[in-house]
Parts: C-alpha cells; structure tokens; sequence
C-alpha cells in the first residue's frame, strides 16, 4: 500500500570504527516504520538484512533512551518492534541523533544524524541515496579485523587465501573506495519482514 506523504527525512548514516569512514546520505519518507528505515540502511549498505539489528534513540516523552528493532527471547531486555514504531515519533531537528547496530555478531556500529527534514519532491522517488564514500564491508566478513584481512587479501593476488576469499566474495577483486550511489537497489521493507518473520 501506498502511504501519502509530504515530507523526508534525509539521514547520514556513518558506519563506525573504520577509518577512512564509511558513510551513506539517504532520504526516506516520514511515513517510515523504524524497520523501513533499518531495510533503507542496509540496502544502502548493500547488506542482505538477514541479522538482527537495533536503534538505540533518546526518547523526550520520557526523558531516557529506547531501543528499537527485532524483539528476540534470546536478549532479556526490552527492545521495541520496529515495524511498529515510527521514526517521526522519534526523529526531529530537536532530537536527530541515534545509534543503529547490525548484525549482533559482526557488530557494525552505526551512527544516524538526521540532517534536514525537507519537502517532498513532486517527482522524487524515495527511498533514495543522495550520497556517500567508499565500499561497505561485505555481509558477514567478521567484523572490523575480519574486514581488514579480506581487504588485504582481496588486494593480493598472489596471497595463498585469495582464491579461496574470491570464491566466498563472488568476485575476484574488491575496491574499497568504490561508490556509486546511482547503483544502491533498494529492498522492499514488507518482503524483508515477512521473511525475517518465517525464519
């Protein structure tokens, strides 16, 4: 279904421990669920969004922080459901800072600044990615040092690992500093949760 709506919310998301930083600009509508703005991130990530994932934002109805994404028995805490729980609820120019984790194994920590909140363009078409740097780290690499090790030997051909690494990767050569935003395929939200929800 097809929500109207009049205004986006252009975040930049910056993924963290990596050095030169990783970073993506998007813009998404305000209709969005938490879980559409995770499925948007990923996307622009070019992650598969098959892991776990949480936001963590300060709440100003009650003065403390709430965490947001996938209720799972596993963790004894309280984590709210996503595709519950909108962003606008959240997100303003007077409170535009969150943290965003994916995948709980490989811990990529993410910061999210909520930029500006503009006018929808009569012709735009959202989600979309306006800009970023450099390639993210494939899916399941084994975060920060599995990421650096896979670059090392995605670099060198002759490293005893890499046909082995490029047989895993699909490819054989990996450029970290390519980008090119034209390129993101945005995953459809809906789709992700219904299979998320069968797993």
């Amino acid at each position: 279904m097809i929500k109207h709506y009049s205004q986006v919310y252009q975040f930049k998301i910056t993924l963290k421990e990596i050095s030169p930083r990783i970073w993506r600009r998007i813009q998404v509508p305000e209709t969005y669920t938490f879980w559409d703005l995770s499925i948007a991130i990923q996307s622009a990530m070019d992650w598969g969004g098959h892991h776990l994932h949480e936001f963590r934002i300060f709440n100003q109805k009650t003065g403390v922080a709430d965490d947001i994404g996938f209720p799972d028995e596993e963790y004894d805490r309280d984590v709210l459901s996503g595709w519950d729980t909108k962003i606008a609820a959240y997100f303003s120019m007077d409170n535009k800072r969150a943290d965003y984790l994916y995948d709980f194994g490989d811990y990529w920590e993410h910061q999210i600044l909520l930029e500006k909140i503009l006018p929808k363009e009569p012709d735009g078409t959202y989600p979309c990615c306006i800009a970023g740097k450099k390639n993210s780290p494939p899916d399941d690499v084994g975060s920060t040092q599995g990421y650096e090790e896979f670059v090392e030997i995605m670099n060198n051909p002759d490293h005893e690992e890499h046909e082995e690494m490029a047989e895993w990767y699909g490819d054989d050569y990996y450029d970290p500093e390519e980008f090119d935003c034209t390129e993101v395929v945005f995953l459809n939200p809906d789709n992700m949760l219904r299979l998320m929800l069968r797993e």
